[in-house]
């Protein structure tokens, strides 16, 4: 017979002594990311690898930390690298619609944009002040004397040779007209056409004549005129130039280390020469009262530089994480803005994204976040193979949008991508994505559990100092420390593991934090963090209390005490997504003469997974190996899990349903107090499953509800023992006497604790022992065979009987 386990085995409890301190507060704070050895050695060598395309997916459940984690590691790494430089956009002078990058040492950027604007401030107030001096006027008149004359002296030969043919010029605003004199009168229209034919046709002649010198001559006059702006323009910008030549060669003197600075200050000077009357307008004339203010600043604001990336209170290489990689977020924007109706843009309107911000250190995205944007996916690998960003309109990058816009200038890009994602994720976009593997080289897996070492569980009580430290929580004494690690290791589902899932685990530190607080305790005990845990469970465990409401009232039904031939209590698992809990299901079965083999109503009715199934057809094959070594095995079985209407799902009460069957093909009635779990394979072993402690504790509550007799129990796989970390309630009523939990290895041992009856081992004549279990089993099997060989099997309709 099986003997039950011992209360050792059923809980695993930390021992105080090896913590070695009193409260949290004595130890250090933790350092590094604990229990993840494997995925600290994969992120430290792609970090360091400096090759193309080995950038980092983090791999593993959400919950284990991986952010914050990855986060403090980066945040460390970053520290001893160089600070990448500061990014400006400044205005292309050649080609206004396709702005210049420029990049400068950290911290000089802000510097820079102030130092142009004082240079553009400097001259607004030096210009104005040289062309109203009385040097500046007297170059302009000297200037301007001899062509003065010159026009003059044309404009008296003009009059004088008028005069000579009888005629005067007068000026009017359309032009010059030539008026005809006779007789020392000028001729009005009216007089003209009252003069004799003979002299009209010969002042016409002479005005024809005059009108073909005087058109030449005019054109002398524009040249003269053309002369004079060319003459006064080369004078503005000679002394333009002398004003700020100094003024700009102390910036280029500043800034003489950087090519492209020295470059743009010299397109600079030469707009600033080519459009000198912009910076002669008085402030107050500048804008008219029906213009609005901002419209002043349209000249000028080309002068401007747009600092995109400012590194200057940057230590080391910036690590930033981005929660939302829309496309704007990630790759930048350039605005837009009404004007008089009209959206206008320009260089100064260009916003850096996450990439520029993280460029020349780390970015950190989550996967299912980025995916759900499918431009900054793409985007993305864009970038990373082409080492550049490129800020553009989504639209005009899938050739939707055909306006005219903004092209800035590429910035090269130096990065380390970290994505945050789960395993399945991983493996999908590497089996579906060729650029993925290409350019993610890099897998480093989180583990959801670590081996419970005392260096470990010394690391755990240092995670919990860094936590209350960092949240600003009231510490821990041994006992609350303790309690956590146990906490942990029942996360884990292992009494040699530790969970990783450190989310979970805060949250507990902060829920007893609370208590504590409450309580107006000096630190958190070992009943703070009880209470945090069952308190989280309550919130939770409504509709387990309703289940269990309705087993007690008899809606549903479960026996726990009395036998019953092909009736047993199955154990399954309901999760809620934060809550997990057990439940038994009455799992029963039918015999009766037939061929049909074993069918289940739960697949038959569409009810039954694929698992499920497959651990329902191995229970033929244990039968057949079993019992059907020198005949045929004949038999009509029907299983079915009682008061289910939703999918089963799952192979953890294959056992069960082949203890089912054995119970009705032996006739043997079946232990209503006892529960059982685990899957069989066709050798009749029983195997491990999930959610061991959540089933026990299912059927515990049940049992304490109807009322503990002291027999009631759960057989449960042997395997699955390493795996108990059960509840002190459970392990109390244990110790009483008052509940038993049953390992078994194979259906032979279970049906020993379930029936009382030997379960009988084959003999050297290929029977079994007299009154076990096997054998009588395999009497009734061979009196379903004998009784349905006087029912012949039909033959199968559309085959030709021989």
């Amino acid at each position: 017979m099986v003997n039950e386990l011992s209360i050792e085995k059923l809980r695993w409890e930390c021992d105080q002594k090896m913590l070695r301190f009193k409260t949290t507060e004595e130890i250090s704070p933790l350092k590094e990311i604990i229990g993840q050895e494997r995925a600290v050695k994969a992120l430290r060598f792609g970090l360091e690898i400096k090759e193309i395309g080995f950038n980092i997916y983090v791999a593993g459940r959400t919950g284990t930390g991986r952010e914050t984690a990855v986060k403090d590691f980066l945040e460390e790494f970053a520290k001893n690298k160089p600070v990448p430089p500061d990014v400006c956009y400044v205005n292309n002078f050649n080609d206004p619609y396709e702005p210049k990058a420029i990049e400068l040492l950290q911290g000089k950027g802000k510097i820079f944009k102030r130092d142009m604007a004082n240079l553009i401030d400097e001259v607004r107030r030096v210009l104005p002040e040289v062309f109203k001096s009385e040097d500046y006027a007297a170059k302009r008149d000297a200037t301007m004397k001899t062509i003065k004359e010159e026009r003059k002296k044309l404009f008296e030969q003009l009059n004088k040779r008028a005069q000579d043919e009888g005629f005067i010029l007068q000026s009017t605003p359309t032009g010059l007209l030539i008026i005809p004199v006779v007789d020392g009168k000028p001729q009005s229209e009216q007089d003209f056409m009252s003069l004799k034919p003979e002299l009209k046709d010969k002042i016409q002649k002479k005005k024809e004549k005059l009108s073909i010198d005087l058109r030449s001559a005019v054109r002398h006059l524009r040249g003269l005129e053309g002369k004079v702006n060319e003459a006064l323009k080369k004078l503005n910008h000679e002394v333009a130039h002398y004003v700020i030549d100094h003024l700009v060669d102390d910036i280029k003197e500043k800034y003489k280390k950087f090519t492209e600075v020295v470059t743009y200050l010299k397109e600079v000077q030469d707009d600033i020469l080519d459009n000198i009357t912009q910076f002669l307008k008085e402030n107050e004339d500048s804008s008219s009262d029906f213009l609005a203010p901002w419209m002043s600043k349209i000249p000028l604001k080309k002068y401007e530089v747009n600092v995109i990336i400012d590194n200057s209170s940057l230590q080391g290489a910036p690590v930033i994480i981005e929660h939302n990689p829309t496309y704007r977020n990630l790759f930048g924007r350039i605005e837009k803005e009404a004007q008089l109706g009209v959206l206008t843009t320009d260089f100064t309107m260009i916003h850096a994204g996450s990439l520029h911000k993280a460029n020349g250190g780390f970015l950190v995205l989550t996967v299912e976040e980025l995916l759900k944007n499918l431009f900054s996916w793409e985007g993305l690998k864009t970038a990373l193979m082409n080492e550049r960003i490129i800020i553009e309109e989504a639209g005009e990058r899938l050739g939707f949008i055909t306006t005219k816009g903004l092209k800035p200038a590429p910035i090269p890009l130096n990065i380390k991508v970290v994505l945050l994602g789960n395993p399945l994720l991983y493996h999908t976009i590497y089996m579906m994505d060729m650029e993925f593997r290409e350019l993610f080289k890099v897998k480093a897996e989180f583990d959801t559990a670590m081996d419970k070492t005392e260096e470990n569980m010394q690391k755990y009580a240092a995670f919990i100092c860094t936590f209350c430290r960092k949240e600003n929580l009231k510490h821990h004494d041994v006992s609350a420390v303790s309690q956590i690690i146990q906490y942990g290791s029942r996360l884990a589902e292992d009494q040699e593991k530790l969970s990783t899932r450190f989310a979970d685990v805060g949250d507990i530190i902060r829920e007893a934090n609370f208590y504590a607080t409450q309580d107006d305790s000096d630190h958190i005990t070992a009943f703070h963090v009880q209470k945090a845990i069952e308190e989280k469970i309550y919130r939770s465990n409504l509709i387990q209390e309703k289940i269990q409401e309705m087993i007690d009232r008899g809606f549903l039904l479960i026996d726990t005490e009395g036998d019953t031939v092909g009736q047993v209590n199955g154990l399954s698992v309901t999760s809620l997504g934060d809550f997990a809990f057990g439940r038994p299901s009455r799992v029963t079965s039918s015999i009766g003469m037939g061929r049909e083999g074993i069918i289940d109503i739960e697949r038959e009715a569409k009810l039954g997974g694929r698992i499920h199934t497959k651990g329902v057809m191995i229970l033929s094959g244990y039968l057949a190996e079993k019992y059907a070594q020198e005949r045929p095995l004949s038999l009509s079985a029907r299983l079915v899990f009682e008061q289910s209407y939703g999918e089963v799902e799952g192979d953890s009460a294959s056992s069960t349903e082949l203890y089912a069957i054995l119970s009705s093909l032996s006739n043997l009635p079946i232990k209503q107090s006892i529960a059982v779990t685990g899957s069989v394979n066709q050798k009749g072993e029983v195997q491990a499953i999930g959610g061991i402690n959540e089933k026990i504790e299912g059927f515990f509550e049940v049992c304490k509800i109807k009322g503990l007799t002291g027999q009631q129990g759960v057989i449960i796989p042997k395997s699955n023992v390493q795996n108990l970390m059960l509840k002190e309630e459970v392990v109390n009523a244990v110790k009483a006497g008052k509940f038993h939990i049953y390992p078994v290895g194979t259906i032979d041992q279970g049906i020993e604790v379930l029936t009382g009856v030997k379960a009988g081992e084959r003999q050297t004549d290929g029977t079994f022992t007299d009154g076990t279990v096997n054998y009588m089993v395999d009497e009734r099997l061979k009196e379903i065979v004998e009784r349905l060989k006087e029912f012949p099997e039909t033959p199968t309709k559309g085959k030709k009987e021989e």
